[in-house]
């Protein structure tokens, strides 16, 4: 992993080459930012408020406050959703401009005043489109938007999760990953980080930072906000995965291996009911989610 100083030394070089706002113009942010952060009940209510507290930590970091800092405007929109199933995306803190340590601390701030909220199922699907819509209605002019999506585990609600993000990667969106693989080594989500690769995020430079301990999720995290604020601009391959067609099928996770476990769950779940597998069968046009 890079050092902080590099980013910084190769942020401000990009900050004298890049030309000023122009008076009069719309009111421009070097980044549009939303945190889709994973509030399912697979998350303890002790983890979510361990989730909680790192990304009230980061946005108090003079590291972080430094590397959002260094763009040509000098300011980020940040906003803040929480998602679970297909039926819960909530926008906790609207849009807002940070720009220095004190619009950061005031969000963190915000941040801290809010309750833990917590809900079933995974549908990462739907919370790429809830980012989208957040988007259309955020008030700032942005070159770069970036989803920054966290998860425990894999979509299992609402439609395909790669049809969700191939839709934001041709409008240029970039998607980057934290997956939450704690205690999932042997379970049945131990192969998240790849899902994530190949499934999840895509866009210039989307990158996915695990998560393996939650003693370590408050620095990842910071690392991570880091790398999205400044080190976007260290050259580096354009990877837009499935929606390009850089990646031979072959190699590829199945993206449907949430919705796969779901359904072989009830059918296990049925066939203990007499009658209950005759009288259902699950069959593939009931599961695959509609484009």
């Amino acid at each position: 992993m890079r050092s902080f100083a590099s980013y910084v030394a190769f942020g401000l070089w990009c900050l004298l080459a890049q030309p000023a706002q122009a008076d009069g113009g719309p009111f421009e942010v070097d980044m549009a930012l939303v945190l889709a952060v994973d509030i399912s009940f697979s998350i303890s209510q002790d983890e979510q408020d361990i989730q909680r507290r790192g990304y009230i930590a980061a946005f108090l970091d003079t590291q972080v406050v430094a590397a959002l800092t260094l763009g040509s405007r000098g300011r980020v929109a940040v906003t803040y959703l929480e998602w679970a199933g297909s039926d819960t995306q909530v926008q906790v803190i609207p849009w807002v401009v940070i720009s220095d340590t004190q619009s950061a601390a005031a969000f963190s701030k915000r941040l801290e005043m809010l309750e833990t909220n917590r809900s079933g199922r995974t549908s990462l699907s739907s919370a790429l489109d809830a980012a989208v819509d957040l988007f259309n209605t955020g008030p700032f002019v942005s070159n770069r938007q970036v989803v920054d999506i966290s998860s425990d585990g894999m979509n299992n609600a609402g439609r395909r999760v790669d049809y969700a993000r191939d839709r934001l990667l041709h409008r240029g969106i970039v998607i980057n990953g934290l997956p939450l693989m704690v205690g999932s080594t042997d379970g049945p989500n131990h192969d998240l980080d790849q899902y994530f690769r190949d499934c999840v995020i895509g866009g210039l430079g989307a990158f996915s930072y695990p998560v393996y301990s939650w003693d370590a999720f408050a620095e990842t995290l910071k690392q991570k906000l880091i790398r999205e604020f400044v080190g976007y601009r260290l050259p580096r391959p354009a990877r837009l995965w499935n929606a390009a067609g850089t990646q031979p099928q072959g190699d590829k996770m199945d993206c449907l291996t949430g919705e796969k476990k779901e359904l072989d769950d009830f059918k296990a779940l049925i066939g203990t009911i007499p009658g209950g597998a005759e009288r259902w069968k699950p069959v593939e046009k009931d599961w695959i989610p509609k484009e």
